[in-house]
């Protein structure tokens, strides 16, 4: 299994960013997705989840509103759109799916909200 991230950068408050997470090594189509965020200094929270046909998506309530989950099977993809950012949501970025009672995470990309 491989979750590779990336997007991340530097960016003004009220910008925004498009993070990619591009997987292998299961099968895409049936697994929900998960995007996380850890802060310097703080453990790693939970972002948003979409379901296996993207049909479902759930988002943490200090990104409901800004931030966008979605995915494309077809190229094994999952993205987080994310506008209006803040300096809160300086963070690494994660991508997450769980297979039977495992988690696999990729390794993260950097995004900086900062003037």
């Amino acid at each position: 299994v491989q979750l590779v991230e990336s997007g991340g950068g530097l960016v003004q408050p009220g910008g925004s960013l498009r993070l990619s997470c591009a997987a292998s090594g299961f099968t895409f189509s049936i697994a929900a997705m998960h995007w996380y965020r850890q802060a310097p200094g703080k453990g790693r929270e939970w972002v948003a989840t979409i379901t296996n046909g993207g049909g479902s998506t759930n988002y943490a309530d200090s990104v409901k509103g800004r931030f966008t989950i979605s995915r494309d099977n077809a190229k094994n993809t999952v993205y987080l759109q994310a506008i209006s950012l803040k300096p809160e949501d300086t963070a690494v970025y994660y991508c997450k799916v769980r297979l039977g009672f495992l988690d696999y995470w990729g390794q993260g990309t950097q995004v900086t909200v900062s003037s």
